[in-house]
């Protein structure tokens, strides 16, 4: 039987560069098809509700913006038993579950993918609400997607140019095209929050 791949885009589109994995895994899947050995899964950041997916996984793909304190825009590549502690290099806050912790879990109940494969990007940019990528980070979409493609490869799996199941991507109201085109300009827009619920002073 073929192995089981689970290529994983994690991060949240709304904070500007951490929505680089979100935004390679659903550009993959708009460009190639694959077996249905092959699952593409945007992430996002339902942290240990992802545990699931894993128990199914021979192999993990992941991609994500991880803050290793290099250059913006840098790719650094991480395998197997290094994955873990390069995760928690990751700029933490409040609106997202660590996905060290899901791997850690995962590695605790016995069900942890043999093979693991970490594509990261340097953000430019995380605290930016409403934010989109960065010219910097969303140059290297499509570098990170052909790393995992011919990890793929090796690896005896074969792609085809089309389309892949989009069942586990967003909502289409926030792919990249429909979120670009419609949140208002830098200017415009307001960046600690959402101001529809921002307290009114009396």
């Amino acid at each position: 039987m073929p192995a089981q791949v689970l290529i994983l885009g994690i991060g949240n589109v709304l904070w500007a560069d951490e929505g680089f994995g979100v935004r390679c895994v659903e550009t993959m899947a708009s460009k190639y098809a694959f077996d249905d050995n092959v699952r593409l899964l945007d992430g996002g950041t339902q942290g240990l509700y992802l545990l699931p997916f894993l128990e199914e996984a021979d192999t993990l793909i992941v991609f994500d913006a991880v803050d290793y304190g290099l250059e913006p825009g840098t790719m650094k590549i991480v395998e197997n038993e290094d994955v873990p502690q390069f995760m928690g290099a990751k700029k933490m806050s409040l609106h997202q579950t660590g996905f060290q912790d899901v791997i850690a879990t995962a590695q605790l109940m016995g069900y942890c993918p043999e093979t693991l494969l970490l594509i990261g990007c340097q953000p430019v940019e995380l605290e930016d609400y409403g934010g989109g990528l960065r010219d910097t980070v969303a140059a290297q979409i499509d570098p990170a997607i052909q790393i995992a493609m011919d990890h793929l490869k090796r690896w005896g799996i074969e792609a085809r140019p089309g389309q892949s199941d989009q069942s586990l991507l967003a909502d289409a109201s926030i792919l990249r095209d429909a979120y670009e085109e419609g949140r208002p300009d830098a200017d415009a827009a307001c960046r600690t929050g959402d101001d529809r619920f921002f307290p009114v002073a009396d």
